[in-house]
């Protein structure tokens, strides 16, 4: 029998002890009154060595526990931080002490009422006088400095991951910080925070492979959203002038680092504005973000240090190959594009000019930008769903832009094209790219056609990915990292093999 084999043994044989004394195990509620971190903030300035006679009722995992004789030190942690436990022969019933020796693990949930006091090493504490099991644990911990340090199986217990790793949880918090700051930002700005539906009969707004379900009570197909653009400018159509949503996008597309098949994007729609308006937008949101939540426009990443503050610099996109694949796209045929994407092996999608000039910047440009910068000025073909420039007379471009740092895609933006006819030409074109084969063409809808026939007032559009603002804002490198359940491929493990227990046990 394996040493777990053992542990799981003798905590399965201490539950049946205790149900045999009447004291069950896993009662259904405990009345907290007081929390560590509180407690630390309200007396810090105990002196060493004094008490205070305030009942304080806390409850948590215990996280450590050594038991000396006389006394025993515990560490308690909850949702707010830890706090240093104390059984003391003289202030601890002997009943408590007992109970504590012989039924409570590390590991186990418990509620404690007692007294504080700081030691004279000046650590805060509770002195215990009663203690309730609350939830006994039937495996361990795994060991704080050796344990759970493959970063796979941190991902896929995220559970153990947050209690063994603080780092974690911090992580986890400032994500949180990073939503509210957007959020607080956008109200500040006279945004309506809206829904959109995450299954779809229609899909559309993005360039990618969607995910394929089925309803059964209606009898059809359902698509997972890959974005939610389509229904936030029919929002727009029907009257409102300033919406966002953060929302799931689930997209079928590959995992690396930067990329996660589900994620989560916030999205813009603002009436009576364009591009250079989201631009300004963009700027202003992610300066209030970083000051609100680290305090400095500065982040480090990869031992660089940048600087996020206005104004970022902008590069159209004809700029940005001539600038990092010293080759001028402007006055090269399809021909010469195609040539000089085989001479240095970049992967071709798509037939025509402007594709070409799209794939030669993601193979030469996109990791070589390194500060905050607006890539400006796409290619025509690059999306369906965006205003013609105004100042090409060629109407081979668009006003798009997309936000880089350190080698990411940070966002996208359009002044979004209200033309009812050229909208309805281009999904034309779209759907017929989908059957013939381009699995990230859209399908066509017509009823989103019909709503900007009604008419859409001149519109600016931005989606923003979450996930990578807090890769950046908190210097981790793999979206993994940041995102509570990533997704991983499944693996056939016995649930005996993975830790657990047998059915029979």
């Amino acid at each position: 029998m394996g040493r777990q084999d053992q542990i799981i043994n003798e905590r399965l044989r201490k539950i049946k002890e205790l149900k045999e004394l009447g004291i069950e195990p896993y009662p259904h509620k405990f009345h907290v009154k007081n929390y560590a971190s509180d407690l630390q903030e309200k007396y810090k300035k105990l002196k060493n060595e004094s008490k205070k006679k305030d009942k304080t009722v806390i409850a948590g995992r215990l996280m450590s526990f050594r038991d000396l004789g006389k006394i025993a030190f515990g560490v308690l942690r909850d949702n707010s931080g830890e706090i240093q436990v104390m059984l003391q022969e003289n202030e601890t019933g002997e009943k408590v002490r007992q109970f504590v020796k012989k039924y409570i693990d590390v590991g186990d949930f418990i509620g404690i009422e007692g007294e504080i006091f700081r030691t004279k090493r000046g650590e805060l504490s509770v002195v215990v006088k009663k203690l309730e099991l609350l939830s006994k644990s039937l495996l361990p911990l795994p060991e704080k400095w050796h344990g759970l340090q493959d970063k796979e199986e941190r991902y896929r217990k995220r559970y153990l991951d947050l209690i063994v790793n603080p780092e974690s949880r911090k992580v986890f918090d400032k994500r949180e910080k990073i939503i509210d700051a957007i959020r607080e930002f956008l109200k500040s700005k006279k945004f309506n925070e809206v829904d959109t539906p995450y299954m779809q009969t229609i899909y559309g707004g993005a360039n990618a492979k969607p995910f394929k379900t089925h309803l059964n009570a209606l009898d059809i197909d359902l698509f997972l959203a890959i974005s939610p653009e389509l229904y936030l400018k029919r929002l727009i159509v029907g009257g409102y002038e300033k919406v966002f949503t953060i929302a799931r996008n689930f997209r079928n597309e590959g995992i690396d680092r930067w990329h996660n098949p589900e994620f989560t994007m916030m999205e813009i729609y603002q009436a009576y504005a364009d591009y250079n308006d989201m631009m300004e937008l963009f700027e202003d949101l992610w300066i209030y973000t970083m000051k609100k939540v680290n305090g400095s426009t500065k982040i480090k990443f990869r031992n660089e240090t940048v600087d996020f503050k206005k104004p970022w610099k902008r590069m159209t996109m004809i700029e940005a190959i001539k600038k990092f694949a010293n080759l001028d796209v402007g006055d090269k045929s399809d021909k010469e594009l195609l040539e000089f994407m085989k001479k240095h092996n970049v992967e071709k999608k798509g037939d025509s000019w402007g594709w070409y000039v799209q794939n030669i910047f993601e193979h030469f440009c996109e990791e070589k930008i390194i500060e905050p910068t607006f890539i400006i000025d796409h290619p025509l073909e690059t999306t369906p769903l965006c205003k013609l420039h105004r100042n090409d007379k060629l109407c081979r471009l668009i006003e798009r832009f997309e936000p880089f740092c350190m080698g990411a895609e940070l966002g996208n933006a359009y002044s979004e094209l209200n033309n009812p006819i050229l909208q309805r030409t281009l999904l034309e074109e779209q759907e017929k790219m989908l059957g013939e084969g381009d699995e990230e063409a859209n399908p066509y809808d017509e009823d989103f056609v019909n709503a900007l026939e009604i008419g859409m007032p001149p519109t600016g559009g931005l989606g923003l990915g979450i996930d990578r603002m807090v890769m950046l804002l908190t210097g981790h490198e793999s979206i993994r990292d940041v995102i509570m359940f990533p997704f991983m491929k499944p693996v056939d493990e016995k649930r005996r093999e993975d830790g657990g227990l047998d059915n029979k046990k």
